[in-house]
């Protein structure tokens, strides 16, 4: 079992930053990917990044290419999701997730881990 915990959400304006983490507990972090998702109210919930195993292969949805990157750092079991220039349009809570398999995935039904999640809100 694996235990995630987010942190660093809260309000900005737009197009300013925020970087979030999410601290993971109970088995070898490093045996998982790991990603971001996020969902808001009245929407499902979406993929928006992902980062492997090693740190390696990184993957973003189009939404988010060229503001967003996602990091992970195996020796404090920590991911991160920086985010940059951001719109009002990515307001939503953001979740972690871990995933045992390999394989790159945006269903987010596919993901094992979650985190409880973390309310980004970006004001216009």
């Amino acid at each position: 079992q694996v235990q995630l915990v987010e942190s660093g959400g809260g309000l900005v304006q737009a197009g300013g930053s925020l970087r979030l983490s999410c601290a993971a507990s109970g088995r070898t972090f490093s045996d998982y990917a790991m990603g971001w998702f996020r969902q808001a109210p009245g929407k499902e919930r979406e993929f928006v990044a992902h980062v492997s195993r090693t740190g390696s292969t990184t993957n973003f949805a189009d939404s988010v290419k060229g503001r967003f990157t996602i990091s992970r750092d195996n020796a404090k079991n920590t991911v991160y999701l920086q985010m940059n220039s951001l719109e009002p349009e990515d307001t939503a809570v953001y979740y972690c997730a871990g995933r045992r398999l390999a394989s790159f995935t945006t269903n987010p039904h596919l993901w094992n881990y979650w985190g409880q999640g973390t309310q980004v809100t970006v004001s216009s």
